[in-house]
């Protein structure tokens, strides 16, 4: 889980950066991309739209993988990544990243230390489910916009 960690953190410091060098300008995330495609700098890999674009898969990766969690007990956690891999970024990679995340699931924490890993005090699977309904909205959200100004369907560079 350290790589997408380490893909959302970087992300969300790029948009963050963005967001702070002119508060005022860039109150609306979606400001940031109608500006660069204006610019026509929206598809580089450093833009801020590149950033949401990614994020935005990630937590799309992440949602169903806590799906799976909820909805198959007896799937391992190696399971649980291929089937939201498979449904979520794969599409999106190349074969290197495809290949790299193959190997990354051999490395993936077995299932009850993971659990363990997120469990607070509550109820865990109340506390995924609470999540991932009411974070995809803003998930579907963002592809449509995405898709509205042509890009949602970028592929990794």
């Amino acid at each position: 889980m350290a790589i997408v960690k380490s893909d959302i953190g970087g992300n969300i410091t790029r948009l963050e950066n963005k967001y702070t060098s002119e508060p005022s300008k860039y109150e609306h995330l979606y400001s940031m991309v109608q500006e660069e495609v204006q610019n026509k700098t929206a598809k580089g890999s450093s833009s801020c739209t590149n950033g949401l674009l990614w994020l935005t898969r990630a937590m799309d990766f992440l949602v169903e993988l806590f799906r799976n969690l909820l909805e198959h007990p007896d799937w391992t956690m190696g399971q649980s990544c291929t089937d939201s891999y498979t449904k979520t970024l794969k599409k999106f990679h190349g074969w290197l990243a495809s290949s790299s995340f193959t190997v990354a699931m051999k490395l993936a924490p077995n299932r009850e230390k993971f659990m363990e890993v997120i469990s607070g005090t509550g109820d865990i699977n109340a506390d995924i489910e609470k999540f991932c309904t009411t974070f995809s909205p803003f998930l579907k959200e963002n592809h449509n916009f995405l898709a509205s100004v042509g890009l949602d369907d970028l592929k990794a560079s």
